[in-house]
């Protein structure tokens, strides 16, 4: 069990640190006008886990705050992972033995 955590945590770490890394990425491209990222490219990152990582770039960078789905979606994705990780920690055994009952980690 404390091999998924370690797995989950370097995964979430990762993602929200790469997620970062390209809006930061597509703001300074933005700012010296250069080809940009796509938009769904920056809102997948958010989804699969980058959520922390794509609103605090939102923040402190100021990208992409006027975009409506941007403004919506960053903070759901943000908010559903929040949620998962509650549910995984509060009942680690429980959930964790019914998604993965027919797969073994390691």
């Amino acid at each position: 069990m404390s091999e998924f955590f370690l797995i989950a945590g370097r995964y979430y770490s990762a993602v929200n640190i790469f997620a970062f890394a390209l809006f930061a990425y597509d703001k300074w491209c933005a700012q010296h006008d250069r080809w940009r990222i796509r938009e769904s490219t920056l809102l997948f990152w958010a989804a699969i886990g980058g959520g922390l990582g794509a609103f605090l770039a939102m923040l402190i960078l100021h990208h992409k705050t006027l975009h409506l789905k941007f403004k919506l979606l960053v903070p759901i994705f943000l908010w559903l992972h929040i949620f998962l990780i509650a549910i995984i920690l509060t009942n680690p055994g429980n959930f964790l033995e019914k998604i993965f009952s027919k797969v073994q980690l390691g």
